[in-house]
């Protein structure tokens, strides 16, 4: 634990049970556990009513049940406003009410933003979700100093790139040769509407057999799935697990309706795996080799998993070429920036 303080202001909700605390996003275990070899990490959130999955470990914890206590918790922590500083992960409602609090208390926060918020909120609330993000995020945007994933999150405002990772070593090492007898089609994420797994679900009864479907997901509704015909679906996994998993399948798909900077498609290529995307996210494939664009649609699908099995070897070369960004470097930018910043100036332009 380092002398530096910061708190860190998630949207995500974490479980507490038995003084255990527990996260579904691996942003929120992550960088509290990166920071904390330099930083007195303290976390505020809001409480899980649900079960979540991943292990907080060694973090200072609270966790609000309403809002009212999510805002004294803010409060609380301005005891050490002149000693601290504050990272921001995403923007809602209750980390937008902690950003103006932090303003008008004359401290300039940073926000990690690693989404399009105005596609999330337009597949969650239609069309009155992308006003709704606007405002809060042109008012974050003046009160606070932005830290993105990609420029285009930024919208033309000032802010710095970052290259987020959750890769440790384990990944980029002993690749297993791939089985091309049956296409092996593999899916990790949650279920939800706007990751795109509902739609493509109905497209995959359309194959008549031509795959083979793998979820992996930490929810416990995967219920809802299990039974249907070429589909297994595995609960949560270890890192070491997961990566026997991907291992297993030769083709990734990912068939969300928004993403910035997906965090399994870097995982899919690590392990030399190609990887679909449906064209509403086709920005994510970048500079990236191995990643495929394709419509919703199961004659679209089938022509890109046709391609991919015939050019299997050939792509799996281009793959090797990319260069991932890991665990280690994403949490070292973040500390630099972090030091860069100031609780009272902007960022500089450029």
């Amino acid at each position: 634990m380092g002398n530096n303080k910061i708190y860190i202001i998630s949207n995500e909700s974490i479980q507490e049970e038995s003084k255990k605390y527990f996260c579904d996003n691996l942003d929120l275990k992550s960088i509290p556990e990166g920071l904390d070899k330099n930083f007195d990490v303290s976390v505020i959130a809001r409480r899980s009513k649900s079960t979540r999955y991943h292990s907080i470990n060694n973090i200072n914890i609270q966790v609000a049940k309403n809002l009212l206590i999510f805002i004294k918790l803010i409060f609380a922590s301005l005891k050490n406003k002149d000693k601290a500083k504050y990272l921001i992960i995403s923007i809602s409602p209750y980390t937008f009410i902690a950003c103006i609090i932090l303003y008008l208390s004359k401290i300039r926060p940073l926000v990690y933003l690693r989404s399009n918020g105005y596609q999330e909120y337009k597949s969650i609330f239609g069309f009155v979700g992308v006003p709704i993000y606007h405002f809060m995020f042109f008012i974050t945007s003046i009160t606070s100093n932005l830290i993105s994933c990609r420029k285009h999150i930024l919208r033309k405002k000032n802010g710095k790139i970052i290259s987020p990772s959750q890769l440790s070593d384990q990944w980029f090492k002993h690749h297993d040769e791939v089985q091309q007898d049956k296409i092996k089609l593999l899916y990790v994420g949650r279920l939800k509407v706007e990751k795109g797994i509902f739609s493509f679900l109905k497209i995959f009864d359309n194959l008549n057999d031509k795959a083979q479907l793998t979820i992996v997901t930490a929810q416990k509704d995967h219920f809802k799935i299990e039974g249907k015909k070429n589909i297994n679906c595995l609960g949560s996994q270890t890192e070491n697990s997961l990566i026997k998993v991907y291992d297993k399948h030769n083709i990734f798909i990912l068939p969300s309706f928004t993403e910035a900077h997906p965090q399994v498609l870097d995982e899919a290529l690590s392990r030399l795996r190609p990887v679909i995307v449906f064209n509403e996210i086709e920005h994510v494939k970048r500079d990236r080799e191995g990643v495929f664009v394709c419509r919703r649609s199961a004659q679209d699908l089938n022509q890109k998993m046709d391609y991919i099995m015939n050019n299997y070897e050939l792509i799996q070369m281009k793959i090797k070429k990319n260069k991932l960004p890991n665990k280690k470097t994403f949490l070292i930018e973040l500390e630099n920036l972090i030091n860069l910043s100031s609780n009272k100036e902007r960022w500089p332009s450029g």
